[in-house]
């Protein structure tokens, strides 16, 4: 049997059971469309990559946070009513209690619904545990457990993958299980092989480096939305002006770059070497990171990730340049910053808290969060001229200089002859620069799972101090969050 007809004819058969049990219940009157009703409903389900609670108590997310902007581009606010699986989110949207679904969903034309544009490609792999051989084969897949969340393609594809190889069992969880825990049953042994994505593996893989992909599924799609067929007050054409805008004004790559661009720099060295240090180094120098955060305001966890990438935390660490201690700080900068004793860590992680600090200030208002926490993070490898000098180039390149994600494309090329000649300073280890800032993310967003803060001090913390806190998402007027209705 052909893997399309396949994935038809299960995948159908799972949301037309689901369309019949609301068919026979008592009938439900559609919602008014967004305009008259004042918002869009989105149906959606709690998912590590598109949709969740950070640890600021607000949420966040890739499709969330570009579904904030369709909304306010629609001038209405946005709804966003959690289901416990995807086939509930679609049924809502064909049962015309929500305008759109939004929840990590792979189109299939053959359903009652309208599906937008791909916003992001995916791609799908089996994950296992490093340690067993690396890639499999078809038969090496006998007598295995794959785990696949229950009516998606993917599950679909699989059950033909069964077909074919002997003794593979099909396994699905509850559907309320978010795939990054999935993730971490699979590194703790309690699953012997996931059936996810590449973005969802490289996410988990930071915190559990014993995940390893070992089997590539031949199966490509695209995350999208999937509208009403019926008449929606030109919702669809609206969400593909707003994608289209989108794609061309960067919107959907800065977005994408947020959550995903720097998920995968990070190798199974890196990783475990980190989390070790976590353990047998972090600890001597919390208490001094907390208090440079009281200091300066600028969250100690980030200032951890910082040092981190400096010096791996040696606080008599050298480099072949000069710039000596936990935090890497050159003599001039020490000088400047009061700083006595670079190799005193507690000196040298408040001299470092109160740099980044001054850094930050001189990014122009426009540069937002997060991006202005990685052009501060550049700009203490480079100096504030180096920055400058990119942002330049940026502008000069025709692309955004108030954009992380335009930046990373121009900082290599300081070094290059036909652009450093351009600026007093000469050649500038831009790429290094680079290098630093996404690595600091990476740390950065393990240190923040390793250590959560509680929303309170955070709140605290976001009021006072700009660049406290990575900003996942803004708390927008409009946006409003509710249970499915019953």
């Amino acid at each position: 049997m052909r893997l399309s007809h396949t994935i038809f004819v299960s995948l159908a058969a799972f949301l037309v059971a689901a369309i019949i049990m609301a068919a026979v219940s008592p009938p439900r009157s559609r919602i008014a469309d967004f305009r008259e009703l004042g918002e869009l409903r989105v149906a959606t389900r709690i998912d590590a990559l598109s949709y969740r609670e950070d640890e600021r108590g607000t949420y966040a997310g890739f499709e969330h946070d570009l579904l904030v902007a369709l909304g306010q581009r629609l001038g209405v606010s946005v709804r966003f009513v959690p289901y416990s699986d995807a086939a509930h989110a679609l049924e809502a949207v064909i049962n015309g209690q929500a305008h759109l679904a939004a929840a990590g969903l792979t189109p299939d034309s053959r359903l009652p619904l309208a599906w937008t544009t791909g916003l992001r490609e995916v791609d799908f792999v089996l994950v296992g545990r490093a340690g067993r051989r690396a890639a499999l084969r078809d038969r090496d897949l006998a007598g295995r457990v794959i785990t696949v969340r229950q009516g998606t393609k993917l599950a679909v594809a699989l059950e033909s993958l069964k077909e074919r190889i002997p003794g593979l069992e099909i396994v699905h969880p509850p559907p309320h299980t978010d795939d990054q825990d999935l993730l971490m049953q699979t590194a703790n042994g309690r699953i012997d092989l996931l059936a996810t994505d590449r973005v969802n593996f490289a996410l988990a893989k930071r915190l559990a480096p014993k995940l390893a992909i070992v089997y590539d599924l031949p199966l490509k799609s695209a995350v999208s939305w999937a509208t009403s067929l019926q008449a929606d007050g030109g919702l669809a054409g609206e969400i593909t002006a707003f994608l289209n805008e989108s794609a061309e004004n960067g919107l959907l790559a800065s977005t994408a770059d947020h959550y995903f661009g720097h998920i995968r720099r990070l190798d199974h060295y890196d990783i475990t070497f980190f989390l070790k240090r976590i353990q047998n180094r972090l600890p001597r120098y919390v208490s001094y990171f907390r208090e440079a955060e009281k200091k300066t305001g600028i969250d100690w966890r980030y200032l951890a990730a910082v040092s981190y990438q400096e010096s791996h935390w040696d606080p008599e660490a050298t480099s072949y340049t000069g710039v000596r201690g936990i935090m890497m700080l050159t003599v001039d900068t020490a000088n400047r910053l009061g700083v006595e004793d670079r190799l005193d860590p507690r000196q040298a992680i408040l001299g470092g808290a109160r740099y980044l600090s001054m850094l930050q200030a001189r990014l122009p208002k426009e540069v937002l969060h997060p991006d202005r926490m990685w052009m501060t993070t550049a700009a203490y490898n480079i100096g504030p001229g180096g920055l400058n000098n990119a942002r330049a180039l940026a502008r000069l390149l025709g692309k955004n200089d108030a954009s992380w994600v335009e930046l990373k494309s121009v900082l290599p090329l300081l070094a290059q002859p036909q652009y450093a000649t351009r600026f007093k300073t000469g050649p500038v280890r831009g790429g290094e620069a680079l290098i630093m800032a996404e690595n600091v993310r990476n740390f950065y967003d393990i240190l923040r799972h390793t250590y959560p803060v509680e929303h309170s001090l955070l709140a605290e913390s976001d009021a006072k101090h700009p660049l406290g806190i990575q900003l996942n998402a803004q708390v927008v007027p409009g946006v409003r969050f509710s249970q499915p209705t019953p």
